[in-house]
């Protein structure tokens, strides 16, 4: 039977993976920004200034490590942040913080449900 802890630990590298590239970070971010609409690549590519066929590649691994999702609308593809996946990550990073005082990281989680990515503000 697979470890649930190895499954969440290999998912968390493959974020951080993900996000430890200059141009990856900077897509992340920019769908953030641009949060809830989603974007075509091409917008996604002028934005950033990034050539189209090296920017797809970049999208791919976001979407393989859960930061962002690409949904079809016809012939082009639209991408939006995950944020599922990026509360996901910080989750696991703090979990067991402070060496059971968990009350130094609630205020890191409270603003992760009342901010930007908290289920009141996508509603």
């Amino acid at each position: 039977m697979p470890d649930p802890s190895t499954d969440r630990e290999a998912s968390a590298l493959d974020s951080l993976s993900a996000l430890g590239q200059q141009t990856r970070l900077r897509i992340f971010r920019h769908l953030v920004t641009t949060a809830p609409a989603p974007q075509p690549a091409g917008g996604i590519a002028d934005a950033l200034g990034c050539l189209q066929n090296t920017l797809s590649t970049h999208l791919a691994i976001l979407v393989r490590a859960g930061l962002i999702t690409g949904v079809r609308d016809g012939r082009s593809i639209l991408y939006a942040a995950n944020f599922e996946g990026m509360r996901d990550l910080v989750n696991y990073l703090l979990e067991d913080c402070c060496k059971g005082h968990p009350e130094v990281c609630a205020p890191v989680f409270e603003q992760l449900e009342k901010g930007c990515c908290g289920p009141a503000a996508r509603a």
